[in-house]
């Protein structure tokens, strides 16, 4: 029986239900809610087939997130054709489609439901550094299926400590903050820094660090990325050390065709710390860069991952001003 453990953290973050979540400027949150969930116990086929079909609408008007999109899968894989391309477009959104559609399984099912769904590649790399006495932090890029291994894994008896940003819409940011700790952890508010973080993994938790956005100049070192220069987060090298914990790169998949969601658990990162951040950041894109090349559906590439450049010119924008049709961007 696994034993009950109190994973309350004053300084943790807490959102709660407020009448005010009951506000007509929240109306149409709740009817996307009501419409949601019956569809994502709808059988796979049916989610399979609406997304497919969004996807074509939306890779022919490539407009705001999926111009996001086009733009940085034309700068990292410059050696692809448009057609090509296109292709993985389709692909990308058709596997958010399918998975977001069907997400709130997660918090309609029971725990056996996602052991059962589940597929876990590597938990050998995380038990290698538990079993040893290490702290471990889990770095998780942005994948669709992102929230999966922290749930499956608090889910399994272990206790899981993250790092988010709220939500500006309030229903949601208290919806998705619940189904992150349905089954225990901490979650901690991006601005409230990182000392609770830092101390929850050295209590034992695993950390669940997200590192691949782009936080803007005065928080970043420019590393590569896909050949691209990239606006970095260079603090994880320390992290680890003060932290004292080890960095296993965790790549989380969800397979659109078999309704699978996989945890593909990599080898933890030696020697690490490096000698300088911009080692441990480059070492940190590399796994990126190797994981998404292997799985690109699976990857954000909505967000703006380049929108930050050392010459202060947003690639998108230069996209923009470059290119008036949405042929293939050539690398400067």
């Amino acid at each position: 029986m696994t034993q009950l453990r109190d994973d309350f953290d004053e300084k943790a973050y807490h959102p709660t239900f407020e009448w005010s979540f009951l506000a007509p400027k929240y109306w149409g949150t709740w009817l996307m809610i009501v419409v949601a969930l019956p569809i994502a116990l709808l059988p796979h086929s049916f989610r399979y087939s609406v997304s497919n079909k969004i996807a074509k609408i939306l890779v022919k008007k490539k407009k705001g997130n999926i111009f996001n999109a086009w733009v940085n899968l034309n700068l990292c894989f410059p050696e692809k054709s448009e057609q090509e391309l296109e292709a993985l477009l389709h692909k990308t959104i058709l596997t958010a489609g399918v998975f977001a559609l069907g997400f709130a399984r997660v918090s309609l099912r029971s725990r056996h439901w996602l052991s059962r769904k589940c597929d876990i590649k590597g938990m050998e790399h995380i038990e290698k550094a538990l079993n040893s006495g290490q702290k471990v932090i889990l770095l998780v890029p942005h994948t669709w299926a992102i929230d999966i291994p922290a749930i499956l894994f608090a889910s399994m008896g272990q206790p899981v400590s993250a790092m988010a940003k709220k939500q500006k819409n309030e229903v949601m940011d208290w919806l998705m903050h619940r189904q992150r700790v349905q089954y225990g952890g901490r979650v901690y508010e991006r601005s409230g820094g990182v000392k609770p973080f830092i101390k929850s993994v050295r209590d034992g938790y695993l950390g669940y660090y997200l590192p691949d956005q782009d936080h803007g100049p005065e928080h970043s070192i420019f590393v590569e990325f896909f050949g691209n220069p990239k606006a970095t987060l260079p603090g994880l090298g320390k992290l680890s050390k003060v932290s004292k914990a080890k960095i296993v790169p965790v790549f989380s998949i969800y397979d659109a065709e078999n309704d699978r969601y996989i945890v593909d658990i990599h080898p933890a990162f030696e020697p690490y710390p490096n000698e300088t951040e911009y080692q441990d950041a480059r070492m940190m894109n590399a796994f990126i860069e190797n994981a998404a090349s292997k799985n690109p559906e699976q990857y954000m590439w909505i967000l703006r991952l380049l929108n930050t450049q050392p010459d202060g010119m947003s690639a998108y924008r230069r996209f923009r001003t470059t290119n008036n049709t949405t042929d293939k961007v050539k690398t400067q």
